[in-house]
C-alpha cells in the first residue's frame, strides 16, 4: 500500500485548526492539501470568452465598438456616392462597377478586415458544436457579403472598384444597438422598460428600411435616370408614406422590382413592429410605467398603497390631501395590483389629476415595483386596507404584509397604515402613524350615546373645509352650520404667537377664555417642549410656557389670518391687565378671515355669591344690573376650583343610606385586569369587585345565579343602549371602556346589551365580565322578538353597526342595504327610539330614515348637489341624519389618516378626545345641557367665562335642536291621523251612546271626505267594511252598533297604529308589559346640528347641549389619594357628582 502521507506535501500551520491551538509544532506531518477553485476554466478560450461576451463592460465597450463601425462603414458608403462621377456609356455596366478613390478604398478595406475578424473571434467564441448554426446566421451572411469582397480587392487589384453593397450594413448596426442596449441594462444592474426597447427597434428598423430604399434605388437607377440620394430619399418618403405624386418613378426593371420587394417587407415587418408597439402601449397604460428617477429627485411625491382603488377612495385622499396649500406640488403615486378601474382612468385624465397624479399597476411586496414608484424618495407613503372584503382579518394580513414590505425597502419612509383590526395593530408599532378602524368606530359610537353627535363633531374637525358651505342658503341654520364646521384644530408655537403669546406665565384655563374673548379661537390644549404627550384642557393650575406647542381650533391657522388695528391692540393690552367694574370690555382684535365678534364682558370684578357652582346669581342683584361671572383668574387659586375627586366619597348626597351601602360594595374603580387584544390603552374605569360568571352576561337565559330571561326583569334604573353587532369583535370592547370610565358618574351609568348574531367568543367574555351592567344576548335586529326581549321598548339609543358580511355586494352602493332596510323598520316600529347606524358609504346616507314625499328632504338633496359643484368636500353634512349625529361611516374617518401628514398631532388629540387612550393630566370630553333656568349666562362668551372661572371646563361647541313646523304632507297626514285615530281598546270600552250615533248616521259622509284626506287608511279594510254592511241582515240596534263600531274601527285605522299593536302583541306573547311604549312619540319635528366653536355673542337656547373638555380628575387628587396604577381600586363611597350645576 503506497504511503499517501509522505507523497502529500505538507501545508502551513494556518490551514489547522489544531496548530491554532497547540502552536506550530508538528506541522511537517499534515495531510490536508490546499485547493485553489476558479469562477472559469483557466484557459485561453475561456479569457476571451470573459471578455467579448460574458463580462458586461467588457462585453459593451465591444459592442459600441462594433456599432461605430457599420455606422462608418455606412458614412464611408455615402461619401463614395456624393464623390462617384455621372455614369456615362453602358447603363449596365454603371452597375456592377463604380468609381473609388484609393484612400476611401484603404478605410473601406480596413474597416471590413476589423469586422470580419471581430464576427469570426465571436462566432469562434460562441460555437456549441454545430457550425451550421453559426453560418447560417443572417449577420453572419451579411457580414461576409460587406467584408469579403474588399479582402479579395487586396489580393486582386482589378476588383477595387466592384460595386459592394455596404448600405447593408446599416442592418448589422441595428443588431449591433439592440445587443448594445442589453449589455447597458446588465451593467448598470436596472432593467429599462420594455416600451423604451421596443420603440429603439422600430425607429431603427424604420431608418434601416428607408436607407436601404435609398442607397439601393440610387444605384439601380445609374442605369436610367440617374437619381441623387436626395432624389431616392424624396422619392422612398413619398411612396412610403402611400402619397405617390409620380413626379419620380424607377425606370429600370431591377430598380422597380427592388421597391417592389422593399414594399413588401415593410408590409410585413412594420405592421409586426406597430403591433408589439401597440400591445406595450396597452400594458403601459394598465400598468402605469414608471415614476421618474429625475423627478423623484427634484420633486416630492407621496406614494399610496391599496388593495383596489374605488373612486370614492381616491376622491376623498385627492382632495384631503391638496386641500392644504403647501401641498399643491407634490405627486401623488398610486401603487395598486389591481388593473386601473374606468371611473378612476376618466377621473385621473381630468387636467387638474392628470398632472399630478401617477397610477402604477404593482405590488407593494416587490422590490421592482417600489422601485418603479421609488419609494425610498417618497415623503410618505400611505398604507390603507381594503374594507370591502369580507374577512377583513385577511385585509389586515395584507396591509401588515405591505408595511413589513416598504420598511425593508425605504427604512427612512414615513408609514400611514390603516388597520381595521385592533388585535392586529401590535404587528406595525414601527408605523409613524397608524389608525385602527375599530377603536375609532366603537369609540365614537360610544360617545354618541352620552355627548349626542359626537362622530359628527369629530368627522368635521378631521376634514379641510374652509366654511362657505350652506353660505347661499336661505336658512339660517345653514349658515351658521356651515360657518361653523369649517373650524379645525391648528398647532403653534406660544412664544411666535399673536393669539397666545401675551399669556406666557398665566393660566391654561386664563389663555383659553381671553384668547376666545379676543380672537375667536378656541384653545384647547398645550405639549411641552421637552414632552411629546399633548394635554388637553391641563386645567387652570398649568402654567403656559413660551416654548409651549398650542392648540386651537379656529377657522384657519394663525400663519393664514389677518388682523386689524395692531397698534390699538398693543395699547389696550399694556393698559388694562385687570377687569374694570361697570366698564365694558372692548373687542381687541378681529380675524379677518373668520369675522368673529368678541363678546363684551359686564362687572366680573367681584366674584359670585354661588361659588364655583354655575347658579343664578341672587335676585337682588338682578334690580341694577345683568346677573355678573367671576373672572377667569390669571394663576389658579385653589379654593376656587371645584375638583371633580371621584375617587372620593363625597357627593350623591340624594342617595338614600342603604343605596349607598349596596352601591359602594358592587362597584370599584380601577384598571380592566384583563385586555382582549394587544396594544389597548389601559383606562380608569368603573369595575366590579369580583368578576361575575360568564353565565350571567346571557341577557335572555337564567342560570343559577339569577332567574331573569328579559332585560324589563333587571329592573334597571337607568335606559339601556343596545349594540347591534355580527361578532364580538375586540374592538367592540373599545365601545364599552368610555362608557365604563371613572369620570363617568356612577349613578348614571347606563345598562349596555351587545345584540349579537353570532355568540361571542370566551376571551371576550372573559373582559367584559369585570364590568358593572353588561350583558350580551344571541339575536338580530331582523327578528322582533329578539328587540323586545333586550329591552329596546326602553332604550335609551340603539347602536347599529354594519355587518361585515354584508360589505361584499355585486354592487358597492348595495352593501348597506340590509342595515339600511332593518334601521328603517326599526325606525317605523319605535319612533321614540334613538338610533345611531354605522354604513360603509356615506353617499347612502340619505336612505336614513327615508320619507319618500319629504320635500325637505328634497331640498337638502338639491343644496347637495350644488355644494358638491362648488367642491365642497363636506357636501352629505347638510343630511338631517348627519348633522343631527344619527349615522355615520367609518369611511369620513379617512382623512384623519391624511391628515396626519400636514398635522402629525391629529391622530393623538382624536384618540384623546374619544377616550382611546388616557394621558395623566389630560382632560376628557363631556357634555352639559342648558335648561331654562341656565338662560341667564345668555350668551356663548359668558358660558366661556363661568365654565373657566368655576370648573375649569372648555367648550368647544354646541349641539342644537331646533323644533321645526310639519314641512310634508305626509307628515301633514299623520298628524292628522293621529288626532282623529281611535284604537281598538279606546272603541270597546266606549260607552257613550249619542256619540255611537252621531258615527252611524254620519258614515257614508266621512267615507267620502276621509279617503281623500287620509291617503294612509287601508282601502281593503273599507271596501271590507262596506261588503259586510251589504251582507249581514238586519239585527236589533246594539247588533247594528256594534257592528258599525268595528267598521269604523278598521276604517280609521292608521299605519302607525297597525305596527304599535304588532309590536303590543308580540310583547303580549312574550309576556313583557306594555307599559313605556308609546308610539307616538317620535322627532319628525325637530332637526339637530353642530356649531363648533361658535363666535362669542352667540346666544344660548334651551336644550343645547355643550360640547366640554374638561380637566383631569385624577390631576388634583393629593399625593395619599390611592395610586391610579393599581389594578383595582379598592376605593368605598360613592362619585362626585359630574355634571355642571348650572
Amino acid at each position: 500500500m503506497v504511503d499517501l502521507e509522505s507523497e502529500v506535501p505538507p501545508l502551513p500551520p494556518r490551514y489547522r485548526f489544531r496548530d491554532l491551538l497547540l502552536g506550530d509544532q508538528g506541522w511537517q506531518n499534515d495531510d490536508r492539501v490546499q485547493v485553489e477553485f476558479y469562477m472559469n476554466e483557466n484557459t485561453f478560450k475561456e479569457r476571451l470568452k470573459l471578455f467579448f461576451i460574458k463580462n458586461q463592460r467588457s462585453s459593451l465597450r465591444i459592442r459600441l465598438f462594433n456599432f461605430s463601425l457599420k455606422v462608418l462603414s455606412c458614412l464611408l458608403y455615402i461619401i463614395r456616392v456624393l464623390l462617384d462621377p455621372p455614369p456615362q456609356g453602358n447603363k449596365w455596366y454603371h452597375i456592377f462597377w463604380v468609381t473609388r478613390c484609393l484612400p476611401l478604398w484603404g478605410l473601406q478595406v480596413s474597416v471590413a478586415l476589423i469586422s470580419l475578424f471581430e464576427t469570426v473571434l465571436l462566432g469562434y467564441l460562441s460555437y456549441k458544436g454545430n457550425i451550421w448554426e453559426q453560418i447560417l446566421r443572417i449577420p453572419f451572411i451579411l457580414e461576409i457579403i460587406n467584408a469579403v469582397p474588399f479582402i479579395i480587392s487586396i489580393f486582386w487589384p482589378s476588383l477595387r472598384n466592384l460595386f459592394i453593397p455596404v448600405f447593408l450594413n446599416c442592418w448589422l448596426a441595428k443588431h449591433a444597438l439592440e445587443n448594445m442596449i442589453n449589455d447597458l441594462h446588465r451593467a448598470i444592474q436596472r432593467t429599462q422598460s420594455a416600451m423604451f426597447n421596443q420603440v429603439l427597434i422600430l425607429i431603427s428598423t424604420l431608418l434601416c428600411l428607408i436607407f436601404t430604399c435609398i442607397c439601393g434605388i440610387q444605384h439601380l437607377e445609374r442605369a436610367g435616370k440617374k437619381l441623387t440620394l436626395f432624389d431616392s430619399l424624396y422619392f422612398c418618403i413619398v411612396t412610403f408614406s402611400t402619397v405617390g405624386f409620380g413626379d419620380v418613378t424607377p425606370e429600370t426593371a431591377l430598380s422597380k422590382l427592388f421597391v417592389v420587394i422593399m414594399i413588401c417587407v415593410a408590409l410585413v415587418v412594420l405592421p409586426i413592429q406597430f403591433e408589439q408597439l401597440a400591445f406595450l402601449w396597452m400594458e403601459r397604460q394598465k400598468s402605469g410605467g414608471n415614476y421618474s428617477r429625475h423627478r423623484a429627485q427634484t420633486e416630492k411625491h407621496v406614494v399610496l398603497c391599496v388593495s383596489s382603488l374605488k373612486i370614492d377612495l381616491l376622491m376623498d385622499f385627492l382632495n384631503e390631501f391638496y386641500a392644504h396649500p403647501r401641498l399643491q406640488d407634490y405627486y401623488v403615486v398610486i401603487l395598486c395590483p389591481t388593473e386601473i378601474d374606468v371611473q378612476v382612468r376618466r377621473v385621473l385624465q381630468i387636467p387638474m389629476w392628470s398632472q399630478r397624479v401617477i397610477y402604477l399597476q404593482g405590488s407593494a411586496l416587490k422590490d421592482q415595483d417600489l422601485l418603479r414608484a421609488k419609494m425610498d424618495d417618497a415623503e410618505a407613503c400611505f398604507i390603507l386596507s381594503s374594507r370591502c372584503e369580507v374577512d377583513r382579518t385577511s385585509s389586515d394580513h395584507q396591509t401588515i404584509l405591505r408595511a413589513w414590505a416598504v420598511k425593508d425597502f425605504a427604512p427612512n419612509c414615513p408609514l400611514y397604515v390603516q388597520i381595521l383590526k385592533p388585535e392586529n395593530k401590535f404587528h406595525i408599532k414601527f408605523a409613524d402613524h397608524v389608525v385602527c378602524e375599530e377603536e375609532f368606530k366603537y369609540a365614537m359610537l360610544a360617545l354618541n350615546c352620552i355627548c349626542p353627535a359626537t362622530s359628527t363633531l369629530i368627522t368635521l374637525l378631521v376634514h379641510t373645509s374652509r366654511g362657505q358651505e350652506g353660505q347661499q342658503s336661505p336658512e339660517q341654520w345653514q349658515k351658521m352650520y356651515g360657518r361653523c364646521s369649517g373650524n379645525e384644530v391648528y398647532h403653534i408655537i406660544m412664544e411666535e404667537s399673536t393669539f397666545f403669546a401675551e399669556y406666557e406665565g398665566k393660566s391654561f384655563t386664563y389663555a383659553s377664555f381671553h384668547a376666545h374673548k379676543k380672537f375667536g379661537v378656541c384653545l384647547i390644549g398645550v405639549r411641552r417642549e421637552d414632552n411629546k404627550n399633548i394635554l388637553l384642557n391641563p386645567g387652570p393650575r398649568y402654567i403656559m410656557n413660551a416654548t409651549d406647542t398650542c392648540f386651537y381650533i379656529n377657522i384657519t391657522k394663525e400663519e393664514n389670518s389677518a388682523f386689524k388695528n395692531q397698534d390699538q391692540l398693543r395699547r389696550n393690552n399694556a393698559s388694562k391687565s385687570f377687569y374694570h367694574g361697570p366698564s365694558r370690555l372692548p373687542v381687541h382684535s378681529i380675524i379677518a378671515s373668520m369675522g368673529t365678534v368678541a363678546i363684551d364682558l359686564q362687572d366680573t370684578s367681584c366674584r359670585s355669591a354661588s361659588g364655583p357652582n354655575l347658579a343664578l346669581p341672587p335676585e337682588g342683584s338682578k334690580e341694577t344690573r345683568r346677573p355678573s361671572i367671576a373672572p377667569v383668574l390669571e394663576v389658579a387659586d385653589t379654593s376656587s376650583i371645584q375638583t371633580c375627586d371621584l375617587l372620593s366619597d363625597q357627593s350623591e348626597d340624594e342617595t338614600t343610606p342603604d343605596e349607598d351601602i349596596s352601591t359602594n360594595l358592587e362597584y370599584a374603580k380601577g384598571y380592566p385586569p384583563y385586555s382582549p387584544y394587544i396594544g389597548s390603552s389601559p383606562t380608569f374605569c368603573h369595575l366590579l369587585h369580583e368578576k361575575i360568571p360568564v353565565c350571567c352576561l346571557r341577557l335572555d337565559k337564567s342560570c343559577q345565579h339569577n332567574y331573569y330571561e328579559d332585560a324589563k326583569a333587571y329592573g334597571f334604573k337607568n335606559k339601556l343602549i343596545i349594540v347591534a353587532a355580527e361578532t364580538a369583535g375586540n374592538g367592540l370592547y373599545n365601545f364599552i371602556v368610555p362608557l365604563r370610565a371613572y369620570y363617568r358618574p356612577k349613578k348614571e351609568l347606563n345598562p349596555i346589551v351587545l345584540l349579537l348574531d353570532n355568540p361571542p367568543d370566551m376571551h371576550f367574555l372573559d373582559a367584559i365580565c369585570w364590568f358593572p351592567m353588561v350583558y350580551y344576548m344571541v339575536g338580530s335586529i331582523d327578528n322582533l322578538d329578539d328587540l323586545l326581549r333586550c329591552g329596546v321598548t326602553f332604550a335609551a339609543n340603539m347602536v347599529v353597526v354594519d355587518k361585515e358580511s354584508t360589505m361584499s355586494a355585486e354592487e358597492d352602493y348595495m352593501a348597506d342595504a340590509k342595515t339600511i332596510v332593518n334601521v328603517q323598520t326599526l325606525f317605523r316600529l319605535f319612533s321614540s327610539l334613538s338610533i345611531i347606524t354605522e354604513l360603509t358609504h356615506p353617499a347612502n346616507m340619505r336612505f336614513m330614515q327615508f320619507r319618500a314625499k319629504d320635500c325637505y328632504s328634497l331640498a337638502l338633496s338639491k343644496l347637495e348637489k350644488k355644494e358638491r359643484e362648488r367642491g365642497s368636500n363636506l357636501a352629505f353634512m347638510f343630511r338631517l341624519p348627519f348633522a343631527a349625529g344619527r349615522v355615520f361611516s367609518i369611511s369620513m374617518l379617512d382623512t384623519l389618516l391624511y391628515q396626519s401628514f400636514v398635522k402629525d398631532y391629529m391622530i393623538s388629540i382624536t384618540r384623546l378626545l374619544l377616550g382611546l387612550d388616557t394621558t395623566p393630566g389630560s382632560g376628557f370630553l363631556c357634555s352639559m345641557k342648558i335648561t331654562e333656568d341656565d338662560l341667564w349666562i345668555r350668551t356663548y362668551a359668558r358660558l366661556y367665562q363661568k365654565l373657566c372661572s368655576s370648573t375649569g371646563d372648555i367648550p368647544i361647541g354646541i349641539y342644537r335642536t331646533e323644533s321645526q313646523k310639519l314641512r310634508t304632507s305626509e307628515s301633514r297626514e299623520t298628524a292628522s291621523q293621529s288626532q282623529i285615530s281611535i284604537s281598538v281598546e279606546d272603541w270597546e270600552d266606549t260607552k257613550d251612546t249619542k256619540e255611537q250615533s252621531h258615527h252611524r248616521n254620519n258614515h257614508r259622509n266621512s267615507t267620502s271626505s276621509d279617503q281623500s284626506d287620509h291617503p294612509l287608511l287601508r282601502r281593503k279594510s273599507m271596501q271590507w267594511a262596506r261588503r259586510l254592511s251589504r251582507k249581514v241582515p238586519k239585527h236589533s240596534g246594539k247588533t247594528a252598533e256594534k257592528i258599525n263600531q268595528q267598521r269604523l274601527n278598521l276604517y280609521r285605522r292608521s299605519e302607525r297604529q297597525e305596527l304599535a299593536e304588532l309590536v303590543k302583541n308580540r310583547m303580549k306573547h312574550l309576556g313583557l308589559t306594555t307599559v313605556g311604549y308609546d308610539e307616538m312619540n317620535d322627532r319628525q319635528g325637530t332637526l339637530s346640528y353642530i356649531l363648533i366653536n361658535p363666535s362669542p355673542d352667540t346666544r344660548l337656547e334651551v336644550n343645547d347641549v355643550v360640547y366640554l373638555i374638561r380637566p383631569d380628575p385624577l390631576a388634583y387628587l393629593p399625593n395619599t389619594a390611592p395610586s391610579r396604577k393599581s389594578s383595582i381600586c379598592n376605593t368605598t363611597g360613592a362619585d362626585t357628582r359630574e355634571e355642571t350645576q348650572l
